[in-house]
């Protein structure tokens, strides 16, 4: 790979061992990547937090030592330097707020995520704690290369913004952050940006939960490659992009789709797609099997969970629930978790609509889901939820059941025990 003489310097150590650090990891990375050189980015998302279950391996829970060795692969402590590019966080363990009420984390291990947080800030980054930072401001603009961790909102951006983002792991996020660099390959390259499947939907797409469904079979259906959908009869709102996106990147490994007239990059097929694009029919045949596929582990119709909030819920769909709740009380045999920004939590609380969801027993939270924080109500045995994403994820990380449903069912369930 081709560096500049400042590259080289920077490599070398003129900028201090935490900058030299991050370009091993950028020089080693764009290696694999094949790429012939560094490019500059607009934004890095993804610096990590770090709580007990990082700290105990390496026998410190100092914050420095934590992100020298997690995020720059380099034992001992580093003297970091703030962030170059404007950076974020991303989704975290806990919930800022109520970890001790819902985690059963003792204060003192809350003390010590935000430790990590307080240095986070401290280099620059903006704790926004979400995994959709482009729903509460942070976002990058068309054509802009950037470095984001985070599945669902890589594919989201890509797509529906057409910035450009390969899917980036703890490290390589952290040295773009430092170095304002990431490797020129993969999805920066025009080249890789092309669909190379052609897919026709031909099953009627109504609404979130089909859109849900169609991403999850989607994912699976062309695994890393960049699919062109064609015949959707109605446009999908945000909040169904966000869905379909998340479930696509969960079944299979998509960071970037195209549909003519809705997404960036694509006026047209022709603009996007491959001469030798493969074709594939998504009808109502597959619908039913992605369907059946998202509830594979659903042994019935009772639930004591329901979840609602991945990624994290827009303000509308908080409106969505509190309209569906209408006042009611839910089950005290249920517990409902609702899942959002904190920056929209706390719009929600001066707004009134907090009180009014919780009023009825629900929790809106924010800086985790059950996926990433690996906790659900004690005593869960099967959850309900209106996302692919966490009916994929969360059976087999906490052994749980799960049903996917349309999100009026969702909360039908939490009032009385039971999906319709």
């Amino acid at each position: 790979m081709q560096l500049t003489a400042r590259q080289r310097a920077m490599a070398a150590g003129d900028e201090g061992e935490a900058i030299a650090a991050a370009m091993r990891v950028l020089v080693q990375y764009g290696e694999i990547m094949a790429a012939e050189r560094l490019i500059e980015i607009s934004s890095a998302a993804g610096a990590n937090l770090y709580g007990p279950r990082h700290s105990r391996p390496l026998g410190s829970d100092d914050p420095v030592r934590l992100f020298s060795e997690y995020s720059l692969n380099s034992p001992g402590r580093l003297d970091v330097p703030p962030a170059r590019v404007p950076s974020c966080q991303l989704i975290g363990p806990v919930d800022r707020i109520r970890a001790g009420e819902v985690q059963n984390m003792t204060p003192a291990a809350v003390a010590k995520v935000e430790e990590s947080q307080t240095y986070l800030e401290g280099l620059g980054v903006s704790l926004l704690s979400t995994c959709t930072p482009y729903q509460v401001g942070f976002l990058p603009e068309y054509g802009q290369h950037v470095a984001w961790m985070e599945s669902s909102a890589v594919v989201f951006i890509n797509s529906v913004i057409g910035a450009r983002t390969n899917t980036e792991g703890r490290e390589s996020a952290a040295a773009a952050m430092l170095t304002g660099l990431t490797p020129e390959a993969g999805l920066h390259l025009d080249e890789h940006r092309r669909a190379d499947v052609r897919v026709r939907v031909e099953a009627p797409i109504p609404d979130t939960f089909g859109w849900n469904a169609l991403g999850y079979w989607l994912g699976y259906a062309v695994e890393d490659r960049v699919p062109l959908l064609e015949g959707i009869a109605t446009r999908p709102d945000l909040v169904q992009l966000k869905q379909f996106g998340a479930a696509a990147a969960s079944s299979g490994d998509v960071e970037l789709f195209h549909i003519p007239g809705v997404t960036a990059e694509c006026a047209s097929p022709e603009q996007v797609l491959r001469a030798d694009a493969e074709e594939l029919v998504f009808g109502a045949a597959e619908l039913d099997a992605a369907i059946a596929r998202l509830n594979a582990t659903r042994t019935g119709d009772e639930v004591d969970f329901v979840m609602i909030g991945c990624p994290h819920a827009s303000y509308d769909q908080l409106r969505e629930v509190a309209a569906l709740l209408d006042g009611r009380r839910v089950s005290p045999d249920v517990a409902l978790w609702i899942f959002t920004p904190g920056a929209l939590r706390e719009r929600a609380r001066d707004e009134g609509l907090l009180a009014a969801i919780e009023a009825s027993g629900a929790l809106v939270l924010s800086d985790t889901c059950p996926a990433i924080g690996q906790f659900v109500p004690p005593g869960t045995r099967r959850f309900a939820t209106d996302s692919a994403k966490q009916a994929h994820y969360l059976p087999a990380i906490m052994g749980v059941e799960g049903a996917f449903a349309p999100t009026a069912d969702c909360v039908a369930a939490a009032l009385s025990g039971r999906l319709p």
